[in-house]
């Protein structure tokens, strides 16, 4: 480039003198043939006049030539001039210093081509041998000998090939320079479009001679450009003193420097070459590098938005030239981030820009940085590497506009890299690799009042970040209510770390948090404003306690529960979907919505396939018992439905199984709602135990005693597995059909089982009482006198019928009005349930038929009558026939066996009951004895309450005060006979103890 400009000095000048002697000439062609080879040989270049040559002579000399080519090989350049036109003084002709009036290049296109690696090298060397590379001493040399009023360049356009690069394209080159005296100032300047980009620069000197002297000149620079190459580079001004070196080089000392509004003092050192070298130092007491940071795309000088915006920024502006510069500045601002005693240096060369930021105060703390790229890549890539020891979290949000609720201190240590120089490519490239950490931080969590409870505090937590792209994972151990807490936390750190307001958009995450009475697990997206949509995971052995963990109250009753599902959840309200829940080991799955006001409003659909409403309320089992004793009483457990207050809830039920405790209806479909306290559910019809249900239940937990109404109509139910999933009790079967209205309160399920009341139908079809068979007790009557009865549950007294009504008061249900119709007997009754203590104490009066068989009429037991007794627990009553009436009068009994068939004919009962000697002391037995013993019996059972399985089958071991029953002589044999089977479960046999006298009279009638 150096031998170009040379070659258009020299051209202009052979150009002028050729003026002078070619209007003498008459030959048109031998002009553009001469004065081309004079150019050509004093410049080195091919020159070549393809157009017409115009000479004149007056008011100047002047010569216009239009269609000049020039051709540089060496250089690489080639050129085409649609004219040229020059013109120099008369008084050139006689003086020995040239007077140029004008060189006037009229649209040239000017090629550059770059050569390969080698052939640059010789011409490298080749132009180190003919000079250092800067026109400016050549110039000056010229300039010595000469004037130049004006040089320009119009609608010019240089073109710079490589077979690496793109083609490069300046266009609309406008160029004006002007010396008109060594002693005078020499300006310059240009205006040009390259990239979509307009440019105009202008450059002064003051005295070129001051320069040749070695002295100081004042300088000065301006340069626009349109769009700005970089945010906040519009435009540059420069100004100094710049002296000329005796090594070629200028310095500048005392200069200014005006960019982006920015002014800087300037100290600087260029030295020309081939290659140009800057050294500049800059000062500035404040530096405001927002107008560097905006990034919307200028606008033109005409108002429109330039053209082709939407190619990248770039830094090839630098790629012509070495520079090392360093830049301190007091203080520096950054929107609303000041910094203080900011020291920066830049290192360029070779296209290679290395920059190191070695301190930056803010209020927040201190960062160092630094940063490296090419310039010359269309879009640079940009690699560096960034610490602090400690950013106060609180004021670097304050300073970025936001307001978190985190404090603490946050460290850095990470390499970086990005390609581009706006905001938006930088966020879409950027990566970062290293650790970040938080020291002595607190977080506060939202929505919580209690100030004990609402902070989170890390004593020392560093996370690695391996790359943006991966997921940045902090694993370490938190302190909460002064309890240890384990967290796994996974962010994206790209999104973490590059949105824009994280505040409202979120931070995508994966947070595993282990404590000790709770689990916790999300994966979505949260907001530090307290707002996360995602999966989340929640499980503790006891909410109630977790709750009184936190000082919360209100869920007294739910021990485990657990929850999985995908949430929105907000400040005041979160909805779930696809969600698992369990609640006191009921598992169920749904959707719906909680709005966090008071009371909760909840709206859900839930599909269970068992919903047991004992244990959803927290309702305890108590624990099974090897065997039911007398007077044992059942658990009484709490019973808290203080949690309805503070719910108000339609929950859309769908399950497999619908009951309370071991009692199941289903497949139910229905609705629980709740409001001011009282949980409504109403049960349409639905299977139950073989049958159909049909119920309703309210639990009312608004009044500080809980209380319950149920209201239920089974039809076609199986009695044997609903009374022994209801109260135990499997001694009854059949075709149940009842209904029920029953309300109650109490604290405890004893206290509700003791204030029940209402009333009850039930009624039983072909069915059997289990533990007796009524006409096998009378078959065996006689037996049952001498050896006792056994309770067996194979044994059943079958019926077509059996119904009851009851009333209920207190706990416990009466009835008067039992009847069973069955094939070998009749029966009526009365008796109770006690609820509370789970007890039974029911009498039944058989009537059997005319035969045993089940023919004929109803028989009147009246005299022999052999009552059945129900009573104990629901879980293990004893049945057994009461034979107290048929000892009290044998002489009927004796008919009564005789027509019921009994084979009374073949035992000497006459004899024993009318005849002398023995039969006169069983007459005395039966008349006298026997009475004597049930007074005494009658007598001790109102004393000692005996029952009645001791009047049929023996007293227990007599006490030592109790007088022993009297037995004849005749009967002390019989003794050994005494039967010594053990009692049955639930029953009483015969005791071990002496025969008493009614004994003894049986064993000898059938002896």
């Amino acid at each position: 480039m150096r031998r170009f400009i040379l070659s258009l000095l020299g051209a202009a000048a052979l150009a002028v003198a050729a003026i002078a002697i070619l209007p003498s000439l008459i030959s048109s062609d031998w002009v553009r043939a001469e004065l081309g080879r004079q150019l050509s040989a004093a410049t080195g270049s091919s020159i070549a006049f393809n157009g017409p040559v115009n000479l004149s002579a007056f008011p100047y000399l002047a010569v216009v030539a239009e269609d000049v080519t020039l051709s540089a090989e060496a250089e690489g350049i080639t050129a085409e001039f649609a004219e040229i036109s020059g013109s120099v003084a008369l008084s050139s002709l006689w003086s020995d210093r040239l007077h140029i009036k004008q060189i006037a290049l009229d649209r040239p296109v000017i090629v550059l081509e770059e050569k390969a690696a080698d052939e640059a090298a010789s011409t490298a060397d080749r132009g180190n041998e003919t000079g250092s590379g800067d026109p400016l001493p050549a110039l000056v040399a010229f300039l010595e000998r000469s004037a130049i009023e004006s040089v320009s360049i119009a609608s010019g356009t240089f073109i710079r090939r490589s077979a690496t690069n793109p083609e490069e394209v300046v266009s609309d080159v406008e160029l004006t320079l002007s010396a008109p005296d060594i002693d005078d100032a020499f300006s310059l300047s240009a205006s040009a479009r390259m990239g979509g980009r307009s440019y105009d620069t202008s450059f002064t000197i003051s005295t070129l001679r001051s320069l040749l002297e070695r002295q100081p000149a004042d300088v000065t620079l301006a340069a626009e450009a349109d769009p700005a190459p970089a945010p906040g580079m519009s435009s540059l001004e420069a100004s100094g003193q710049v002296t000329l070196n005796a090594n070629g080089s200028y310095q500048i000392r005392g200069g200014e420097v005006e960019a982006g509004e920015q002014a800087f003092g300037l100290n600087a050192l260029f030295v020309p070459g081939e290659r140009a070298r800057f050294l500049v130092d800059l000062e500035a007491d404040r530096l405001d590098l927002t107008p560097f940071m905006d990034v919307t795309p200028e606008m033109s000088q005409s108002g429109a938005p330039a053209a082709d915006t939407a190619k990248p920024a770039n830094l090839q502006f630098l790629a012509g030239f070495d520079a090392d510069m360093s830049i301190n500045a007091a203080a520096l601002t950054l929107g609303e981030i000041s910094a203080s005693d900011v020291s920066f240096s830049a290192a360029l060369k070779d296209g290679e820009l290395a920059a190191e930021l070695g301190h930056l105060g803010i209020d927040a703390g201190s960062l160092a940085a630094n940063v490296a790229t090419n310039v010359t890549a269309g879009e640079p890539v940009f690699r560096g590497r960034l610490a602090s020891k400690g950013l106060d979290i609180g004021k670097l949000s304050a300073l970025a506009g936001e307001s978190v609720p985190l404090s603490g201190a946050l460290t850095i240590d990470a390499g970086f890299a990005f390609r581009g120089l706006d905001g938006g490519a930088i966020r879409k490239t950027v990566d970062l690799a290293g650790t970040i950490g938080l020291r002595d931080a607190a977080y506060t969590l939202p929505g919580i009042a209690d100030e004990t409870m609402r902070e989170v505090k890390a004593k020392k937590i560093t996370a690695r970040i391996e790359s943006l792209a991966k997921p940045l994972r902090v694993a370490g151990r938190l302190q909460w209510r002064n309890k240890p807490v384990d967290v796994d936390l996974q962010i994206p750190a790209a999104d973490t770390i590059l949105a824009g307001n994280l505040s409202a958009a979120g931070i995508p995450l994966k947070l595993q948090v282990k404590m000790q009475d709770a689990n916790l697990s999300l994966d979505g997206k949260a907001a530090l404003s307290g707002t996360y949509a995602g999966k989340l995971g929640f499980s503790t052995a006891d909410l109630s306690a977790f709750l009184a963990g936190l000082g919360q109250s209100g869920a007294e009753s739910i021990g485990p529960l657990a929850f999985n599902g995908h949430v929105d959840a907000g400040t005041t309200s979160v909805s779930f979907q696809k969600a698992t829940i369990s609640v006191n080991g009921v598992e169920g799955a749904g959707s719906g919505s909680v709005e966090f006001t008071t009371p909760l409003k909840i709206m859900t659909a839930l599909n269970f396939d068992e919903l047991d409403l004992a244990q959803l309320a927290g309702a305890q089992s108590p624990a099974p018992q090897a065997k039911a004793s007398k007077g044992a009483e059942p658990a009484d457990v709490p019973l808290d439905l203080s949690s309805l207050r503070s719910i108000d809830a339609t929950v859309q039920l769908n399950a497999k199984k619908l009951g309370y405790g071991k009692v199941f209806a289903g497949p139910v479909a229905t609705s629980l709602v709740v409001s001011d306290g009282v949980a409504s559910l109403t049960l349409p019809e639905s299977p139950f135990y073989g049958g159909h249900v049909v119920a309703s239940l309210k639990a009312d937990g608004s009044q500080p005693e809980p209380s319950i109404a149920l209201q239920a109509s089974i039809s076609g139910a199986s009695a044997a597995p609903l009374l022994t999933d209801m109260a135990g009790f499997k001694y009854l079967e059949g075709a149940l059909k009842a209904r029920f209205d029953v309300t109650g309160a109490g604290g405890t399920t004893r206290t509700l089982a003791k204030s029940l009341q209402g009333i009850a139908d039930v009624a039983f079809s072909d069915g059997a009482i289990r533990g007796i068979d009524i006409a096998d007790v009378y078959n065996n009557l006689v037996s049952l006198m001498t050896t006792g009865f056994k309770q067996d549950d194979s044994n059943a007294t079958t019926f077509t019928e059996l119904g009851a009504s009851f009333t209920i008061e207190g706990g416990v249900a009466r009835t008067e009005d039992i009847k069973l119709v069955g094939p070998l007997v009749r029966m009526s009754g009365n008796g109770a349930a006690d609820l509370a203590e789970r007890t039974l104490n029911f009498r039944l009066e058989p009537r059997l038929v005319a035969s045993l068989q089940g023919q004929g009429a109803e028989i009147s037991t009246d005299g022999i009558g052999v009552p059945v007794v129900v009573e104990g627990s629901f879980a293990a009553p004893r049945i057994y026939p009461d034979l107290s009436d048929l000892l009290k009068n044998p002489d009927a009994a004796l008919a009564k066996l005789k027509d019921f068939g009994l084979p009374i004919d073949k035992l000497p009962i006459g004899d024993l009951l009318n005849g002398d000697g023995a039969g006169a002391a069983v007459k005395d037995l039966l008349g006298g004895t026997l009475d004597k013993a049930l007074k005494d019996k009658a007598f001790k059972q109102e004393e000692q309450q005996l029952s009645i399985e001791e009047i049929i089958g023996g007293d227990p071991a007599p006490k030592p005060d109790e007088a022993a029953v009297e037995i004849p002589p005749n009967e002390e044999a019989a003794k050994a006979d005494a039967p010594t089977e053990l009692p049955a479960n639930g029953t009483e046999v015969p005791s071990e103890e002496a025969d008493g006298p009614v004994e003894g009279f049986f064993k000898q009638l059938l002896r």
